[in-house]
């Protein structure tokens, strides 16, 4: 999606307001004991009272409001009624439609006290999600987000997991362009004031690869550790990111 008109921009912050006040509501509620159904059920709820539609149920028929992927699940992950135990992570994914216009945002959170590399892997990974997308910015290459997000994985001693992709936005759940966050010099196209694109790096302490689970949702790490991810959507510019869903 491209914002042509302040109309637009409108409905972008509108739906941007709801998935970010969904995802603080279901952060809140993280705890020892809590079940990634429960905190589902709630978000269904909450979308529902401000006419917004889950985005994953509408576009691919997922069977939850929200992907929530605990333990060595890294994305898409099924809400089940397994309880949230004392020292894991938790990833929530919200994206949601409303009047035509979808936006996407995600966050890890710890359940209860976590180890010291866990805090680490969240502060790095939402770190390096905050550089990326200030670096975002109209006459930059799309390789831009992966040199930064690479960056700050070296240097931090993480790993990115490969094929999990940033992507465009708006007038659907997944639009071009693909946005790598991995840095891929050939990814020379240019960002376009106006584009309305997501950063969501996902880095982990052991993996680079994941797996599709037996559920035909749910993806793993291939050789376990914990994984992070963080996400934002926002309309790229000339100078700083207007981001929607902060």
């Amino acid at each position: 999606m491209t914002i042509d008109n302040k109309d637009q921009l409108a409905q972008l912050k509108a739906i941007g307001a709801i998935c970010r006040d969904v995802l603080a509501a279901m952060g809140a509620r993280v705890a020892p004991g809590v079940t990634p159904l429960e905190l589902d059920t709630m978000a269904g709820e909450m979308l529902a009272e401000r006419g917004a539609t889950s985005a994953p149920k509408l576009a691919y028929d997922f069977p939850g409001f929200t992907c929530i992927s605990v333990g060595d699940a890294v994305a898409h992950g099924v809400p089940d009624d397994i309880p949230l135990k004392e020292g894991q992570l938790v990833n929530i994914d919200v994206s949601a439609e409303k009047d035509g216009v979808f936006a996407d945002t995600g966050s890890s959170f710890a359940v209860g006290k976590i180890s010291p590399d866990l805090q680490k892997l969240l502060d790095v990974t939402r770190d390096a999600q905050r550089k990326a997308m200030f670096a975002a910015r109209a006459g930059q290459p799309i390789s831009t987000v992966g040199k930064v997000v690479s960056r700050e994985a070296k240097k931090h001693g993480l790993n990115i997991i490969q094929g999990l992709h940033s992507h465009g936005v708006g007038g659907w759940i997944h639009e071009e362009p693909d946005i790598p966050t991995i840095y891929d010099p050939s990814k020379r196209e240019r960002l376009k004031a106006g584009q309305v694109i997501t950063v969501e790096p996902f880095l982990s302490t052991h993996s680079k690869h994941y797996f599709e689970d037996d559920d035909g949702w749910t993806l793993r790490l291939d050789k376990g550790g914990f994984g992070a991810q963080f996400e934002h959507t926002f309309v790229v510019t000339n100078t700083a990111p207007i981001v929607v869903t902060a």
